[in-house]
């Protein structure tokens, strides 16, 4: 079957919706937040522990490193990524885009696609839309993105709008190639990504043009990539507005939890970030009382849970004293504890929203508990 969204229950004072995706490997309730897995795989964890623990519905492939290791014809020998991680649940992966954006200095822009330096071992490689989709349909993701160029901030408004004519012009060949029966017997689903840098005109051009597909689902980017969180906010809003409200809305690379939550209030269904995984491995903390680095010293005789409001399977089990012990000592179990507790309270954080848009009390549950998560403890 081909993907589906149905809303449940929007919120009457802003934005904010609760839903449900339904894909060939189960239903996404949503808001949800989406573990990024780079390499087929979420950095310290178990699958077990993502389904089990976590019961994460959904997780992140990302298209440029798995096209470089293990490489497409491994993928397709496994019968796709799903198989050869051993993930029954849906997948989504992203375009590579972002990682070219990320390359600068060692890729090449043309209008056919994108020339680039492998980071591994310096060679060559070309992605074009045609060869984007070929490599996510042997991948075999549930959700696939379109091929795009993510722009940087600050750029200037003719670069943005060039860049966004190219995005474009790639996003007619991807629908053109793109096939819903996937290669392994499963629907796959294509969505476009709405550009635009931080320009109004350029964002509402981009929106109108994509949601014009009709497409099961779409995706934004080209934000958090520096600008101001204000402006984050303010092209999110604009782009929601234009796009269809019966299909589900996907920011891309966002962010930190009171980012999540403003742009829950502003109609985004659908959110990946490392920050949960990158920062928990270097130490950073995100509980409902705030943010901890948990190698400060402060915590060295603190023998209390991790956080007592965040579920799962290490937050309330381990105390701070004991996670601040193995981050010093560079005992490996410090990141894994750390991993799992972020990616609880994160994905504990949209299962929140959720229940509190159904409640009817989103907004001010929101208002009152974003000064809390920002605070340093």
């Amino acid at each position: 079957m081909a993907i589906g969204f149905h809303i449940v229950r929007e919120d009457v004072h802003s934005r904010a919706r609760a839903g449900c995706i339904t894909t060939d490997h189960g239903v996404i309730e949503t808001p949800i937040f989406m573990p990024v897995g780079t390499a087929g795989a979420v950095k310290t964890l178990l699958q077990q522990q993502l389904d089990q623990d976590l019961q994460a519905p959904i997780i992140l492939g990302n298209t440029y490193h798995l096209y470089l290791r293990p490489g497409t014809d491994i993928l397709q020998q496994a019968g796709g990524l799903h198989r050869f991680m051993h993930w029954n649940r849906a997948l989504l992966t992203d375009s590579g885009g972002y990682q070219v954006f990320s390359l600068a200095k060692i890729r090449k822009i043309t209008e056919e696609g994108v020339w680039f330096q492998s980071h591994i071992d310096g060679s060559r490689h070309f992605f074009s839309p045609q060869r984007v989709m070929e490599i996510q349909r042997r991948i075999g993701a549930d959700i696939v993105m379109a091929f795009d160029e993510c722009t940087p901030y600050p750029c200037t408004h003719a670069y943005a709008r060039n860049s966004l004519q190219l995005t474009h012009r790639w996003l007619d060949i991807c629908l053109a190639c793109f096939q819903e029966q996937g290669l392994y017997g499963y629907s796959q689903t294509l969505f476009p990504i709405v550009q635009g840098s931080v320009y109004a005109d350029l964002r509402r051009a981009s929106a109108e043009y994509i949601a014009a597909k009709e497409t099961a689902g779409y995706a934004i980017g080209g934000l958090s990539v520096g600008e101001p969180e204000q402006m984050m906010y303010e092209m999110t809003a604009l782009v929601n507005e234009i796009l269809p409200p019966t299909k589900p809305r996907y920011l891309m690379g966002v962010g930190t939890p009171w980012n999540i939550l403003e742009s829950i209030a502003l109609g985004v269904d659908m959110f990946d970030c490392v920050m949960p995984t990158r920062n928990g491995r270097n130490g950073m903390l995100f509980t409902w009382q705030g943010i901890i680095n948990i190698r400060n010293k402060k915590w060295a005789t603190d023998f209390s849970v991790i956080d007592e409001n965040t579920t799962g399977p290490v937050s309330t089990y381990y105390s701070k004293a004991y996670l601040r012990h193995l981050f010093v000592s560079n005992e490996i179990t410090g990141l894994q504890i750390a991993t799992l507790h972020n990616l609880s309270f994160y994905l504990q954080l949209v299962r929140e929203a959720r229940k509190h848009i159904l409640q009817g009390d989103f907004l001010s549950w929101k208002n009152e508990i974003i000064p809390r998560l920002k605070s340093r403890l």
